[in-house]
């Protein structure tokens, strides 16, 4: 069965051409922490390349993957909201394994 293309939102329904559809707000959201993110790795880089004190450097790596965790639960969620609550709607339950598959790799 192919699955149907939402009304609202298609990009959700269309396999081949799958795009996601955050507001803006939440668009500048996300880039805005992973602007941070970017930085805080750029900062990583060189307190390594400075020989900084390894105990620093782990403690600056947990933070950027905390900040990561972050990105990624605000994106889960509106996943959940949209195109997951979007697709059942529709009857297709394969976007159940597709969730599932994609939460295993997020909690690694």
């Amino acid at each position: 069965m192919e699955p149907r293309q939402s009304e609202e939102h298609p990009a959700c329904a269309n396999p081949t051409e799958r795009k996601s559809h955050h507001s803006e707000k939440v668009k500048t959201n996300l880039t805005s922490r992973l602007n941070r993110i970017e930085g805080q790795v750029r900062g990583i880089k060189k307190m390594i390349e400075n020989d900084t004190y390894c105990d620093d450097v782990l403690n600056q790596i947990s933070a950027v993957q905390s900040a990561l965790n972050s990105v990624g639960k605000i994106l889960l969620e509106g996943h959940l909201r949209s195109c997951v609550t979007e697709r059942l709607q529709e009857g297709d339950t394969e976007v159940i394994e597709e969730l599932l598959t994609t939460v295993k790799k997020l909690m690694k």
